[in-house]
């Protein structure tokens, strides 16, 4: 037992929690029929080839699974690199409960990009090729290397948890855990870095259709608005995942996380505010210098004006008054919304203001298949998040190793 709380640790003898998941609860009941669909159109994508469940085509070869799977993804699973850099490099005080369940839902957010990815290639097999027949000019080579070596690294960081319940059943796994904890400023370097690079050249992938993407949206500086987009994702996210959690698995935070929490609300969300508010500006200036005042006018202006407005200038202002008077309701709220904006923005680029010129019977539009294989990767994320913190020390600090905690 924690000292602090009554949180069920898993001891040699009964290392599983199962359940949690009994399907007496009507929650566990619609995860598991979400999860059986899933499992169909999965059998079904896999056999009768990509056409059968997408309306993917010549025009739109990127659609919903990569607008949502992997922009979004990569982009609001950006709470592992910010919060680790914020406490091991910035040293940001009182936020260290944040840092294991930010890195967690990371690495289960790439984790998932990768394995949603699968979904989108025609001969998934060949996810490899990239390691043996290396595009090195391609920006898309580039992603997908950084992607790889950064889960590399996620999982390095995250695996000390598991090792710290599997410890209580193979005791050798602790030799590995203090190692770990030693490279630990090291992975947080490199994940910044990497960060940097893959985060940017996402956006990057699209400078290369001038044409097909709207004007409001297209610009040079597309990478550098990825990157700093996602930063406010990740910040919002620590704000967002904290509060379903606080909510679903109140039970196995101790002391020191719920202490923690309303200060790890406050510092994020008032740095979530100034990266908004220098987002809204930069893509501000950019609509000027790019001379695409005139767009504004149109249909997809009065959209660009919604996206600023509502899903980045609103969160931006809500966040700065959330944080100043300590209100945490109003942070919350404003995480919701920023998180919102990201989606918003990820579509508006991979879908919406894509191939813009097109007639409308032309242009993309999911499948309700495509949104159903979204819908089960995201509850396979949410299970798989269940299981960690229902079993691994995630939310509170293993009493054994308590004193060791860096």
């Amino acid at each position: 037992m924690s000292h602090d709380i009554n949180i069920t640790i898993p001891t040699k003898d009964k290392m599983l929690n199962l359940g949690e998941f009994s399907l007496k609860r009507p929650g566990n009941i619609i995860t598991a029929i979400i999860l059986v669909v899933g499992f169909i159109l999965t059998v079904i994508r896999f056999t009768q080839g990509i056409g059968s469940i997408t309306n993917l085509d010549d025009n739109a070869p990127w659609g919903m699974w990569i607008g949502f799977d992997l922009l979004c993804g990569v982009c609001l699973a950006a709470g592992g690199y910010f919060t680790t850099v914020a406490c091991y490099v910035l040293k940001v005080p009182n936020i260290h409960s944040a840092v294991r369940p930010a890195i967690t839902t990371a690495f289960l957010g790439y984790l998932f990009v990768v394995f949603a990815l699968l979904y989108d290639l025609g001969h998934p097999l060949r996810l490899p090729y990239m390691f043996f027949f290396p595009g090195t000019t391609s920006v898309l080579f580039e992603v997908g290397l950084c992607v790889a070596t950064y889960l590399t690294v996620l999982f390095i960081e995250f695996s000390i948890a598991p090792i710290e319940w599997l410890s209580q059943k193979w005791a050798f796994l602790k030799a590995w855990r203090k190692p770990l904890i030693r490279v630990g400023i090291l992975l947080t370097i490199m994940g910044m870095c990497l960060s940097t690079l893959h985060q940017s050249s996402l956006g990057a992938l699209y400078l290369i259709a001038p044409n097909k993407l709207h004007p409001l949206w297209y610009s040079p500086f597309m990478p550098m608005f990825f990157f700093v987009s996602s930063m406010a994702a990740g910040s919002s996210m620590v704000i967002f995942e904290g509060m379903f959690a606080h909510k679903g698995v109140h039970q196995y935070m101790d002391h020191l996380h719920l202490q923690e929490a309303n200060e790890v609300v406050f510092k994020f969300a008032k740095a979530a505010s100034m990266i908004l508010f220098s987002y809204f500006m930069l893509k501000t200036i950019d609509m000027f210098v790019q001379a695409n005042l005139h767009y504004l006018w149109s249909g997809y202006g009065m959209w660009w004006l919604v996206e600023m407005i509502f899903f980045v200038l609103t969160p931006a202002l809500i966040y700065a008054k959330g944080s100043r008077e300590k209100n945490v309701t109003l942070c919350r709220i404003g995480s919701v919304n920023a998180v919102a904006g990201i989606v918003l923005n990820r579509f508006n680029v991979s879908m919406i203001a894509y191939n813009w010129q097109l007639p409308t019977a032309e242009r993309y539009f999911p499948s309700i298949w495509e949104v159903c294989i979204s819908i089960f990767v995201v509850t396979l994320i949410v299970t798989v998040y269940r299981f960690i913190v229902y079993h691994m020390p995630v939310l509170y600090e293993h009493p054994e190793f308590r004193e060791e905690h860096h």
